[in-house]
């Protein structure tokens, strides 16, 4: 039936026929296949340049952080032949947690605990905070119990040297 009606038709018909046709698939192959393609590279090009962009950032934040761990462990000079266990005690003493500070021993090669009583909280923080800046100390272990009164809580810390 569709061979007769073309065989039926004029050259001129057949050719206009054809030409709407290879039109029609064109268009249709552009707005099924190459638009999606198209705009999914582009959305792929700006991914990769964000990923680049985040790359980026986080290889300065791991030289910063590298840095600040080589100037940590620079500093581990400054202690003036202290051992962790004694510049733990100095320090806690210092840092106004005497009164607090209840025992300070060995945990292992290179760690130490310290157990503290009726501590002041944000004393405690900023003597741990110190510790890692100023010596390069981790801290490996903490846990904190309320105690009675504002702010105090009994802890037990855990600090090592820097690797």
């Amino acid at each position: 039936m569709i061979a007769e009606r073309w065989r039926a038709m004029a050259p001129q018909e057949r050719r206009t026929l054809l030409a709407g046709g290879a039109l029609a698939v064109l268009l249709l192959g552009w707005a099924l296949v190459w638009h999606p393609l198209s705009q999914r590279r582009a959305e792929l090009r700006q991914q990769v340049e964000r990923s680049r962009a985040e790359l980026d950032y986080v290889r300065r934040g791991a030289a910063e952080i590298e840095r600040l761990r080589a100037a940590g462990t620079r500093s581990l000079a400054d202690r003036q032949g202290r051992s962790l266990l004694a510049l733990a005690d100095a320090t806690a003493r210092s840092g106004g947690l005497e009164s607090a500070l209840k025992r300070v021993e060995p945990a292992g090669a290179g760690s130490v605990r310290v157990s503290f009583e009726y501590a002041n909280f944000d004393a405690l923080v900023e003597w741990i905070d110190a510790l890692a800046r100023s010596y390069g100390v981790q801290t490996t272990d903490f846990s904190a119990d309320r105690a009675d009164g504002v702010g105090l809580v009994n802890a037990r810390v855990t600090l090592q040297d820097a690797p």
